[in-house]
């Protein structure tokens, strides 16, 4: 799996003028599933990702988790994760997971934040979705599952 984490001081997804998944201090994270991908993976990351310190301690360092701030979670879909970019002018996004498998991940995914204790909102999956954010940082991660 492959996921974009952004800290921010909130966030929303909106479809069709609707709110349908908002979150205060915490991370929003675009996640996208990639073939080979399975419950496990999505589990991992979002073990992973809780446990990360991008965060803040009293002395102004990068030394506290989600989980230690409580802060909560924005998750999103986002198959352009899986860009291929090396030919030509138009990305390529075969290497994605397909709809129905990338569905169930993504879902699994949030859940798993979820029970980790973290509070946990999501998109819409293959909606065409509005995502509105305020970056507090700027702190962006890049996080690949398959990486070495």
């Amino acid at each position: 799996m492959r996921a974009l984490l952004q800290r921010v001081s909130e966030g929303r997804v909106d479809v069709a003028g609707q709110t349908v998944g908002q979150s205060s201090a915490g991370l929003l994270i675009f996640v996208c599933a990639m073939p080979g991908d399975d419950t496990g993976t999505a589990e991992s990351l979002a073990l992973k990702i809780s446990k990360l310190r991008l965060f803040k301690d009293e002395a102004g360092k990068m030394n506290l988790s989600i989980l230690q701030t409580g802060g909560s979670a924005l998750v999103v879909s986002q198959f352009t994760l899986a860009a291929d970019t090396s030919r030509g002018n138009r990305p390529g996004f075969s290497g994605a997971a397909g709809p129905a498998e990338a569905e169930t991940l993504y879902l699994h995914f949030a859940q798993s934040l979820s029970n980790l204790g973290i509070e946990t909102e999501t998109g819409t999956f293959g909606a065409d979705m509005t995502v509105s954010l305020i970056n507090d940082g700027p702190v962006t991660i890049w996080l690949d599952t398959n990486a070495a």
